[in-house]
């Protein structure tokens, strides 16, 4: 950390533990940040010249928080659907940077003015735009999870670790913020230790809750809108007929285009846990519980068990995840639960509105008990009286030197190092794939961590691969 990183530094110090009965929430930096319209000023040629391929519900969230940063300067836009009325915030913001439906034509004719991209589109398509992008020489910020099947996931690793000197980010935001630091200097001052049981719980409604489970075959076919290239959001899937309820956020529900509550939110859930406990891959992933289930879309609620080994002395670790309105996780004494963080943002269908249970973790160890929400929100000891016990013994906690969308363009520049590059980020969304698919198969996994093969089932091992990419698109699995 540079001299003048270490004169701003400041620390969050035994607030975490004055209270049981909540997580401290409101300490985002990232939020904070870019809560006014004050952006700070770079001259033209301290920016990373930056493509963004989908510009609008999460990827508009995107390419407004790297304007916020200062340090962006756009020269491409790219979407299916630029009539789309999610788009037209982005395109009236910035209404000079050239436009582009088909990713492969934007990189072909401004490919010698992009430095980095970001790909802020639905998860199946985040694999060929990332790949292409990395082959041409690009940085990459890529939304969480990283892609929608175990093997483009280990593709994409061995990509970003066939080009060194690329930058990868993927977009679990609350990755560069207070929670990422204090699960650290938790973890290295022993405050964190020897945890043996993770619960992780979105109980949130979803897209898909209150869909007939009982269908036998996708929708049927809709006119498709005259501005949506459907052709090319279809990507490297085997293709389905257009419908409403495959597009605009609606395509997380489904097994062929998204990862469900999981890959949604897992990555705002465990993501510090997976990192600092060193957990990777699981030896175990068991369906316990699946409502709802069908071979199309997402459970109305599943509880999934993952379990990985010892870990350089560590003990094993079981993670166990909850999603479902009604599907809560048992709950230890002293727990009590918190307002929703107002920094997290909320999804492009509109506010969180929660069940019983904001989304957040437990996280047990054999000595402490910890509660923590979701994206950057802090940890805190439960019950109170273990907490004020342990106040003067806890260690100081930096604050974040730059959200997630800052900490991508400076490392672009060479001034920092992504904090969810892809051998972080990869690990963990190989997680998700394979909870993904012990949801569809309604299924227990064994999974040998050395090998990277699902040993009891041949069918779920054949769909770590999945199916094959549609014609015209095989190229991206080859680069």
């Amino acid at each position: 950390m540079s001299s003048n990183e270490n004169s701003r530094r400041s620390f969050l110090k035994n607030t975490a533990l004055l209270s049981a009965a909540s997580a401290i929430p409101g300490i985002w930096n990232h939020a904070q940040s870019q809560s006014n319209d004050e952006i700070p000023y770079f001259k033209a040629s301290e920016k990373v010249n930056l493509a963004c391929c989908g510009i609008g519900n999460q990827g508009g969230s995107d390419v407004m928080s790297f304007y916020k940063t200062g340090l962006a300067n756009f020269v491409a836009f790219c979407d299916v659907d630029m009539g789309a009325p999610h788009t037209l915030e982005v395109l009236k913001k910035f209404p000079d940077v050239p436009r582009f439906q088909d990713f492969r034509t934007m990189f072909d004719k401004m490919g010698s003015q992009i430095e980095a991209v970001s790909v802020g589109v639905p998860d199946f398509s985040h694999f060929p735009i990332t790949m292409l992008a990395l082959s041409l020489g690009k940085h990459v910020y890529v939304e969480k999870p990283m892609a929608r099947t175990f093997n483009e996931v280990e593709l994409m690793m061995a990509a970003a670790k066939k080009h060194p000197k690329l930058v990868t980010q993927m977009g679990n935001q609350g990755h560069s913020e207070a929670n990422y630091f204090q699960f650290k200097a938790w973890v290295d001052a022993g405050i964190i230790k020897d945890v043996t049981a993770i619960t992780a719980h979105m109980n949130s409604a979803r897209r898909w809750h209150g869909w007939d489970t009982s269908i036998k075959k996708f929708p049927a076919a809709e006119p498709i809108p005259g501005t949506l290239d459907w052709d090319i959001w279809q990507g490297v899937t085997q293709p389905h007929e257009y419908n409403k309820d495959f597009v605009n956020g609606q395509w997380r529900s489904w097994f062929d285009y998204g990862m469900g509550a999981l890959g949604d939110w897992g990555a705002h859930l465990i993501d510090t846990a997976h990192q600092f406990l060193n957990l990777g891959l699981p030896t175990e992933v068991n369906l316990v519980k699946s409502e709802g289930h069908n071979s199309f879309f997402y459970p109305q609620s599943s509880t999934i068990l993952f379990r990985f080994p010892e870990r350089n002395h560590m003990p094993p670790v079981d993670i166990t995840w909850y999603d479902g309105v009604n599907n809560v996780p048992p709950l230890p004494a002293g727990f009590t639960d918190t307002e929703l963080d107002p920094n997290i943002p909320a999804p492009s269908n509109g506010k969180i509105k929660t069940g019983k249970l904001n989304p957040g973790k437990i996280i047990y160890s054999k000595e402490l008990t910890f509660k923590g929400g979701s994206h950057g929100s802090t940890l805190s000891i439960i019950p109170a009286e273990k907490a004020k016990e342990m106040a003067s013994r806890m260690p100081e906690v930096p604050v974040s030197p730059s959200n997630h969308y800052a900490n991508f363009l400076k490392s672009c520049k060479g001034e920092e190092k992504t904090r969810s590059p892809f051998d972080i980020a990869g690990p963990l969304s190989q997680v998700f794939c394979l909870g993904v698919l012990a949801q569809k198969l309604n299924t227990k996994l064994l999974f040998d961590r050395k090998t990277k093969q699902i040993t009891n089932n041949k069918l779920a091992n054949e769909l770590l691969v999945g199916l094959p990419a549609r014609k015209g698109w095989e190229q991206y699995y080859k680069m």
